[in-house]
């Protein structure tokens, strides 16, 4: 029997939740990518942390789908950041995202809890 790569399962089980969580933070109110990363490291008390060369690139396949929408904003005395809020659409798939997610843990609550004896 071979040992189970935890490190590997919890990469793979960040990216499934990926899209769900950045567009789960975007719902307040736009945000920079720096901002993204660190407000969902703090969130999951250090659990999960996004390097940004891995979710810039996620942020650009959000806004080709017309999920989130980007836009630069320059303030006096800071450097130019790209902020990226929810679209309409965005909303629409947070939302099914949200309750597809729900029912998996749910699921997996279910049998990995002992409630399917």
């Amino acid at each position: 029997m071979t040992d189970i790569d935890l490190p590997g399962l919890e990469r793979e089980l960040k990216k499934g939740a990926a899209e769900l969580l950045l567009l789960s933070v975007l719902e307040a109110r736009p945000r920079h990518g720096y901002e993204l990363s660190k407000l969902i490291e703090s969130q999951s008390g250090g659990r999960l942390i996004f390097h940004l060369d891995s979710l810039y690139p996620l942020l650009y396949r959000l806004e080709e789908r017309g999920w989130i929408k980007g836009a630069w904003v320059e303030k006096a005395g800071e450097r130019r950041r790209r902020f990226y809020r929810l679209t309409p659409t965005g909303q629409r798939v947070l939302a099914q995202q949200q309750k597809t997610w729900d029912g998996f843990v749910e699921a997996v609550r279910m049998v990995t809890r002992g409630e399917h004896a």
